[in-house]
């Protein structure tokens, strides 16, 4: 933000890029600029959206005036920083245990232990 003064008048002038508009396409996230310019990434920035449906793409929200989007069915949100910045988000890494632990097959697919409580036996009766 910027501030100048005029005959004893503060006046804030905000200077940090906002989004007005996006469109989302099969290749491309483009951002369309408060201050008239336009950024474009590729869809594969967001392995989210990238693994989202049209329909999922299409339904986005504005993140406070314009310094992010949000997209509440794939819970992806980018901003306008990281676009100009060009700042791809992250796949989450999945730990070594959980590949482990699914090659064993013991179905604790998750690396957690059961909840079941040292000594408590599991019960036989039939269901």
């Amino acid at each position: 933000m910027r501030s100048s003064l005029k005959r004893g008048v503060n006046i804030v002038v905000n200077t940090e890029p906002r989004i007005r508009d996006i469109k989302v396409t099969s290749d491309t996230i483009t951002a369309y600029l408060v201050d008239g310019r336009i950024v474009s990434v590729p869809l594969a920035w967001s392995w989210r959206l990238s693994e989202a449906t049209p329909a999922q793409r299409a339904r986005w929200r504005l993140i406070g005036d314009g310094q992010g989007i949000h997209w509440p069915d794939v819970d992806e949100d980018i901003s306008v920083e990281g676009m100009l910045h060009g700042v791809p988000a992250q796949r989450p890494r999945v730990p070594k245990s959980v590949f482990n632990a699914q090659e064993r097959g013991n179905g604790k697919s998750n690396g957690r232990r059961s909840h079941r409580p040292r000594g408590a036996q599991r019960s036989t009766a039939k269901r």
